[in-house]
């Protein structure tokens, strides 16, 4: 789970100022090296840690907090308003070029995940109603052409590559294909190093000069802490970065870089990677993150992520159906609904409080098994499980390499869910407006 440890450590140490009916300085201030600590730990940037504690013990000891009737609660306010402020107060949206393709340049070091976030931006695009198209211009790392190539097949996206040529050579000859072929959007795959070199830099720079994209977007791995700020220090100051791409944010991540780039760079984080799928990107939202790491939730992007994977018409003909009227089918539709939104275990990060779960292992496969019982069924067994006997049972087990009795769970969970909607129907008296508890 990201910034679990942080989370929890936060949550500790501003629990003992909640709990309290009345706060004084002192006691802020003993909160305050719980969080300095908790900080320091995670890997954030010391100058970061220190201004930003310096702000909110300043604003936690004013008169109007010490003497409200829930100073917990204004701690906690101001503790997110300032770690939101850290981020960059609001979502920082890609800009767009007058002339078509608009070019972004991907750049950072090897390992961050570039290539693969190259991809993903081109998929994200594409859900915007563009044309993107994707340059192969990494001639240094094995497979790295390849794999772009790979990505781009994986998405149905074309990529544009002419072997291990320079570089520069290949961004201009790409912007002219993405002109021919009517792609609106190139997104420019760069080389990496492990450490950086002048010989590197200096080839981003000519590449910069020569294409002159729209952006260039530094790319690092959310897991690297304090070392991935001084990485895009670096790249800023040779390069010129507009934004920042944090990569492997679903690993254990412990804050260091999502809290202290924008504070020690000044260049806003716009995309998260929260996975392996090319769906895994999310719009970086510093509110919203601060209330994630602050053990708050973020219920806004869970109603966005269910917005794009439940289907209105779906929703509303599942609605208007009575209990006894669902089926094997719907239950399966809804699986299917639930692994868009990126699984159990992303959507419960999101949930207020999540952090106070600890080490509960969510298990994002558990919904396999009753995927493969319910594929192994007949459409008429779908549709009516009352026929389902004893031999048919065991027939679907064996082809779902699961066990009678994993079957007869999943009836049995099936019913319970229709006695569940049941009864509930019969509470509210109409179920029109109400969604599927599964």
């Amino acid at each position: 789970m990201a910034f679990e440890g942080l989370s929890q450590k936060l949550s500790g140490a501003l629990s003992k100022l909640t709990g309290r009916g009345k706060l004084n300085e002192a006691t802020v201030k003993e909160a305050m090296k719980e969080v300095r600590m908790a900080l320091l730990e995670a890997d954030v940037n010391y100058k970061v840690v220190k201004d930003f504690c310096k702000k909110v013990t300043e604003r936690c000891v004013g008169q109007q907090v010490l003497e409200s009737l829930t100073p917990g609660q204004q701690v906690i306010k101001i503790v997110n308003e300032e770690m939101t402020a850290l981020m960059g107060t609001e979502h920082s949206r890609l800009t767009w070029s007058s002339s078509v393709p608009t070019i972004y340049m991907l750049c950072g070091l090897q390992g961050a995940g570039k290539t693969t976030m190259c991809g993903k931006l081109a998929n994200h695009l594409r859900k915007q109603g563009k044309k993107p198209m994707l340059a192969a211009c990494d001639i240094y790392r094995p497979a790295a052409i390849q794999q772009l190539e790979v990505v781009g097949k994986q998405i149905d996206i074309p990529v544009y590559q002419n072997g291990t040529q320079d570089p520069v050579k290949t961004a201009k000859e790409a912007i002219e294909q993405a002109r021919y072929y009517g792609r609106d959007v190139l997104i420019i795959d760069t080389a990496g190093r492990l450490h950086i070199d002048e010989a590197l830099m200096e080839e981003l720079r000519r590449i910069k000069a020569e294409i002159k994209p729209q952006e260039i977007l530094f790319t690092v791995d959310a897991m690297t802490g304090q070392d991935a700020v001084n990485v895009a220090k670096s790249f800023d100051e040779n390069l010129g970065i507009d934004g920042v791409i944090l990569t492997k944010l679903d690993g254990d991540t412990r804050g260091g870089a999502a809290l202290s780039i924008k504070a020690v760079v000044g260049k806003p984080i716009k995309f998260c990677g929260i996975g392996e799928k090319m769906s895994d990107l999310e719009l970086f939202h510093p509110d919203r993150m601060a209330s994630r790491i602050l053990g708050m939730g973020d219920v806004l992007t869970l109603i966005e992520k269910a917005g794009e994977a439940f289907d209105e018409k779906d929703v509303e003909r599942l609605a208007s159906r009575k209990p006894t009227e669902l089926t094997l089918e719907d239950f399966l539709q809804q699986m299917q609904q639930m692994k868009k939104m990126g699984g159990l275990s992303s959507m419960i990060n999101m949930l207020p409080g999540a952090s106070r779960l600890g080490d509960v292992e969510i298990d994002d496969d558990a919904m396999k098994k009753p995927e493969a019982i319910i594929r192994s069924m007949t459409p008429r067994e779908r549709r009516n499980p009352n026929i389902l006997n004893a031999s048919r049972r065991k027939r679907i087990a064996a082809g779902s390499g699961t066990t009678v009795q994993d079957v007869n769970a999943l009836i049995r969970q099936f019913e319970q869910s229709k006695q569940m909607m049941k009864q509930m129907m019969s509470r509210k008296g109409k179920f029109k407006h109400m969604k599927m508890p599964f």
